[in-house]
């Protein structure tokens, strides 16, 4: 029995050799095989695989309810949005008149409560009101519930992506979800935070409601604000050099009366490498001083402002807020691996390290290509004046590109440049944190515009046009002219199928990036032949069987 043993140590090793995939072999080794045995005879490639049917969504929702045509609602203009999601108008009448002032049938459309936005007195005679008081919650999009397996509430940034996210939300009343029967985040819960619109020597304060499971502040970052409020307590935000965070159930106010117009940031400022980048992060506008100059004081989700401040009615011809964030979805799905906060915040604030980070999703305006198409396209005609302001809210710089036009940087970080200094480019460079406004024109002189069309607009980092590495995807968005846009409000694009772009397995890497034009099936994923299944299984077999008789021969 130990001769037969033996001769099964000695043999296994041979049989196993022949049994590996010959391209496991180092080179040295094949080129002495090809010596002994000769070259291997030819072999087929593998099979292609045959496409599948994948459930695709519907790319532009029919506008059921007419938000996107211009109207009046309780005395508010508001002007047409052609992009196939919109906002709700009654939501913008409220945030212009104010939720004290509003229609309660229009408040109750709105979903806001009645403190949400208070609006007060006039206090310089002008016709509009110069008291402003914004309350805000903190809330969770796609985190973890002990009596659901899904995210909850849900919000996808693209099609079946859904990282954990925290947002700062105006103050809501009813579920966070849509209804009873859905997981579905309700319309007001989303990123980014809201852009916040005040005018030039309002008295406004900001009240944080702390809504959340963890410590949080509100920083006023470029915005005229005072050390301490008038109560002498700090009103930086900062917990090192202000004040102590806002523990949850709790509140606060900042107050503050700016002085200087320009396109400002707010943020929480606890532990700012996680918690700007898990999305509590918003814009915060403060508009010329003007009569009669009733703002849309939050616009919920940024993109298209449909009720526009008097000065930039008086220089522009539409007015969009463009906020760039990025995710690492290492750090953001921790909210979803436990419902104890105490491990949350160990796993979140220790555990994780951002000097190790690499960003997988870049959103604009809480939302990543294919879905920025639906509701973060720039929509013009010729001989028209564009102003985009921008945040950069992510911890990389955004190399902004803009295909058929160049655009004219008039601010930075707030400020005007002078004239003589303005420079008109098709890439411009926004570093983290910072904020510029830029002019596009549309008039067709081969400079500003090349004529109407379709035109990319996309930060040329080229990991930014993916979402985890799949292109396309990322924060990409585009100037559409009118005539290239469907009735519904969808890009009329001359190129690719985009369907595949809306179906959740081609972002799972499931799908070949060229399936929707390769009717030949040249880039198709191959299928593994069935003899590959049963070499490994006799690649085992052998090497079981080979330890087993070495066993024996040892303790025989």
């Amino acid at each position: 029995m130990k001769k037969i043993f033996l001769l099964l140590t000695l043999t296994l090793p041979i049989a196993f050799y022949f049994t590996l995939p010959f391209h496991w072999l180092p080179d040295n080794i094949k080129k002495q095989h090809y010596k002994l045995f000769g070259l291997p005879a030819y072999q087929s490639l593998e099979s292609s695989r045959k496409t599948k049917d994948f459930d695709i969504e519907d790319k532009c929702p029919v506008d059921r309810k007419h938000w996107r045509q211009a109207t009046k609602l309780d005395g508010v203009d508001i002007e047409a949005s052609k992009t196939c999601l919109v906002d709700n108008p009654a939501l913008i009448a409220a945030a212009v008149k104010g939720t004290n002032n509003v229609d309660p049938m229009v408040l109750m459309e709105s979903r806001l409560t009645p403190d949400a936005i208070v609006k007060g007195r006039d206090l310089d005679g002008d016709g509009d009101p110069d008291e402003i008081h914004i309350t805000l919650e903190v809330m969770e999009l796609n985190g973890s519930s002990p009596d659901y397996n899904e995210e909850i509430a849900s919000y996808d940034i693209a099609p079946g992506i859904r990282p954990g996210m925290w947002v700062f939300a105006p103050k809501s009343f009813g579920m966070s979800t849509e209804n009873f029967e859905s997981l579905k985040a309700n319309p007001l819960l989303r990123a980014p935070s809201p852009s916040i619109r005040v005018e030039q020597g309002d008295k406004v304060t900001i009240t944080l409601e702390n809504s959340h499971y963890m410590p949080h502040t509100i920083h006023l970052h470029g915005v005229d604000h005072p050390f301490v409020d008038e109560n002498g307590e700090g009103n930086d935000g900062v917990p090192q050099t202000s004040e102590v965070p806002l523990m949850p159930g709790m509140s606060r106010s900042y107050e503050f009366q700016p002085r200087q117009t320009g396109t400002m940031f707010y943020h929480c400022h606890v532990q700012p490498q996680v918690h700007i980048m898990m999305g509590l992060q918003g814009m915060l506008i403060v508009e010329e001083n003007r009569p009669n100059n009733w703002l849309e004081t939050i616009n919920v989700g940024a993109g298209h402002v449909r009720h526009r401040s008097v000065a930039s009615k008086e220089n522009y011809d539409s007015e969009y807020d463009l906020h760039y964030e990025s995710i690492d979805k290492e750090l953001n799905n921790r909210i979803k691996e436990s419902n104890d906060v105490r491990k949350t915040t160990k796993s979140m604030h220790r555990d994780y390290d951002i000097t190790d980070a690499k960003n997988d999703y870049f959103l604009l305006n809480g939302k990543s290509f294919p879905y920025t198409a639906q509701e973060s396209i720039i929509v013009t005609k010729p001989n028209q004046k564009i102003k985009l302001r921008i945040l950069n809210g992510s911890d990389e710089g955004i190399a902004l590109h803009t295909h058929g036009h160049k655009f004219t940087e008039t601010h930075a970080d707030g400020v005007l440049i002078p004239k003589a200094a303005q420079v008109t480019r098709d890439v411009g460079w926004i570093a983290p944190a910072q904020r510029a406004d830029y002019l596009v024109q549309t008039v067709n002189d081969g400079l500003h515009s090349y004529g109407e069309g379709i035109w990319l607009m996309h930060d040329h980092v080229e990991k930014t046009v993916t979402n985890d590495g799949i292109a396309p995807g990322g924060s990409g968005t585009a100037i559409v002219y009118e005539k290239y846009l469907s009735e519904g409000g969808f890009p009329l694009a001359m190129g690719v199928d985009w369907n595949r772009f809306f179906i959740a397995d081609y972002y799972k890497k499931n799908i070949p990036v060229w399936q929707s034009y390769d009717e030949n099936n040249f880039f198709a994923d191959t299928v593994k032949e069935p003899t590959y299944a049963l070499r490994f299984a006799l690649m085992i077999f052998i090497w079981t069987l080979w330890v087993f008789s070495l066993t024996q021969v040892i303790r025989r």
